[in-house]
């Protein structure tokens, strides 16, 4: 018989063969989940790729099914786009629109499409993004950057911003009292009869009752004609109603719209787009809110205006509102006696709109 102390040995080699086999089958079945996780992990991306694949396709498909050489198009995934984007990367492209700069004032060029403040559905505003602006313009300690006056989100040009609450108060004063001359083109459609005026009419709210109830500012004006013989009465003032003028002349005609130069003296809530549809009726092109009164509606244009934007009346809600803020003077410093003449290129949109309609200033 073995000697005890052999028979140990053996039974404990056999214990030790058996604990390895099984720590073997444990890493074999943790190899074989590991495997497993990555096969599945490998195959959801594979159908991640496959779907991203076919999204690619049918973005293709669809520009391939688009009206060639049409801008509007473009424009519109451009403005749509904007609202995406991280708010580095839109103070970044406000960075690049500034067009002046001193010690008390940031001045931009406002892009189309970029609404000032924030709201319900809107992801990118001017507002959020102004903490971000000033330390990309000076440095990481800069105060915020303060709004001066508002734009509406389809109107672009010059926009005034203050270094200090200080500065930004003592502007928002200058425009309270009309102290800012203002300057704007418009694209209208039709031509304003007569060709230089000023629009007087008071301008009021109101709910605008259709399959889809909206508010809309609209006229309220102080007179009316007689409907029996034709005389001119006055009529009760609306309290709600806030005056409103504003001075306009043609700078050319074309393609049955005109090029606009409009200085709004008054700044009431979306008044020259009012005045001029409502007032002189020439909407601005683009204008799909105020080219109707009881409905929401993209805009109609006439045949030639289509033809030379190469447009089918079906592309037209695509056209962006062809209003730019040109020009600002106002008064700075603390004793207002520097004054600054502001001025801003209209947008490529714009330019290319002025070519297609041949409304050539210099011509006129």
């Amino acid at each position: 018989a073995p000697p005890p102390l052999a028979g140990r040995a053996k039974r404990e080699e056999r214990k030790m063969a058996a604990g390895g086999g099984a720590l073997w089958r444990r890493r074999a079945a943790a190899l074989s989940r590991a495997a497993r996780s990555v096969c599945g992990r490998a195959a959801g991306a594979e159908r991640l790729a496959g779907r991203l694949r076919a999204r690619r396709r049918e973005e293709e498909e669809e520009k391939k099914r688009e009206v060639p050489g049409n801008p509007a198009r473009r424009r519109a995934r451009e403005l749509a786009a904007l609202q995406r984007v991280h708010p580095n990367v839109l103070a970044r492209v406000l960075k690049q629109g500034a067009v002046y700069q001193d010690e008390e004032v940031v001045v931009l060029n406002k892009p189309n499409g970029l609404p000032v403040h924030g709201g319900p559905g809107i992801k990118n505003c001017i507002t959020d993004v102004l903490p971000i602006l000033a330390k990309m313009l000076e440095n990481m300690r800069a105060e915020t950057l303060h709004l001066c006056h508002r734009l509406d989100k389809e109107t672009t040009g010059v926009m005034v911003l203050a270094r200090s609450k200080e500065a930004a108060d003592r502007i928002r004063l200058l425009f309270k009292t009309r102290q800012v001359e203002k300057i704007y083109w418009a694209i209208s459609v039709g031509h304003p009869d007569p060709a230089e005026g000023i629009v007087e009419i008071p301008v009021v709210e109101k709910e605008v009752q259709s399959h889809q109830p909206h508010y809309k500012m609209t006229l309220a004006p102080n007179y009316r004609l007689s409907p029996e013989d034709g005389k001119v009465l006055k009529t009760r003032k609306n309290r709600s109603a806030e005056t409103a003028v504003t001075r306009y002349r043609i700078l050319a005609s074309s393609s049955a719209c005109s090029l606009l130069e409009l200085q709004p003296i008054t700044g009431v809530k979306h008044q020259i787009r009012v005045h001029l549809a409502y007032g002189l009726g020439c909407p601005i092109l683009g204008d799909h809110k105020y080219s109707h009164w009881n409905k929401l509606a993209p805009q109609k244009l006439p045949e030639i205006t289509l033809r030379r934007l190469k447009l089918e009346q079906s592309q037209a809600r695509h056209l962006p509102l062809h209003l730019h803020a040109q020009r600002l003077s106002l008064p700075l410093g603390a004793s207002g006696g520097k004054r600054i003449d502001l001025v801003c290129e209209p947008p490529v949109f714009f330019h290319r709109t002025l070519r297609k309609l041949e409304l050539d200033i210099d011509k006129n």
